[in-house]
């Protein structure tokens, strides 16, 4: 091969790496109520200023899986990552119909809901089963994490070996502790944020860009 031949195959292979998109579908997991969806919410306003979906302190307000596609995400150091964000329900083990209850909703309404989330958290594990490329697997800090940490969800990140990235949420409250999330991580990197009020998301961001890049 000539080096002329050798020095044009070089060039294209360059400009085609340095022009190919590509998108990592990245779900957004943990148990109810973590704030899955807020943080879904702040990634799309702030990189398009859209948003995925409705919130509500009611467990399971998020009962399917939504995803917002096409979202270039830019860490302080130029790199980039285009991703599909993907806000799942949360995943828990057994979905009774009383927990929307004791939020004053009409039982036949919280039995819809309740099977209507059960679906979800079907189709959120099949989705991470077959269509994820990596998770931000967030955690509620001011909550004890062995409690909310689901073994089917980790055991299937891990024989996929999805990157993962920890996100120990609602540090703008007294009680966080994002110790106690690392204690229960100490092999994955955590991040300790609000996605409420927006303490470390650029933080997040650079993660998310070396680590789904």
């Amino acid at each position: 091969m000539t080096f002329l031949v050798r020095t044009k195959r070089k060039i294209s292979g360059l400009l085609k790496a340095l022009f190919k998109k590509r998108t990592c579908r990245i779900g957004i997991y943990g148990p109810p109520n973590a704030g899955k969806t807020t943080l879904a919410n702040r990634i799309v306003r702030d990189w398009v200023g859209d948003a995925v979906g409705p919130v509500s302190e009611v467990p399971h307000e998020t009962r399917r899986v939504r995803r917002k596609e096409d979202i270039t995400i830019t860490g302080q150091n130029g790199s980039s990552v285009t991703i599909d964000i993907v806000d799942t329900p949360g995943v828990t083990t057994k979905i009774d119909y009383n927990e929307f209850v004791e939020y004053g909703i009409e039982k036949e309404e919280a039995v819809k809901r309740a099977r209507e989330a059960t679906e979800g958290v079907a189709e959120a594990m099949h989705w991470l089963r077959e269509d994820i490329d990596g998770v931000i697997y967030m955690l509620d800090s001011t909550q004890d994490p062995f409690q909310q940490v689901n073994i089917m969800l980790i055991g299937i990140i891990e024989s996929r070996k999805l990157p993962v990235v920890i996100v120990a949420n609602k540090n703008d409250l007294p009680d966080a502790s994002a110790a106690r999330i690392k204690s229960a991580f100490p092999q994955h990197p955590v991040i300790s944020i609000s996605g409420l009020e927006g303490n470390n998301v650029d933080e997040l961001y650079e993660k998310m860009t070396t680590y789904f890049g």
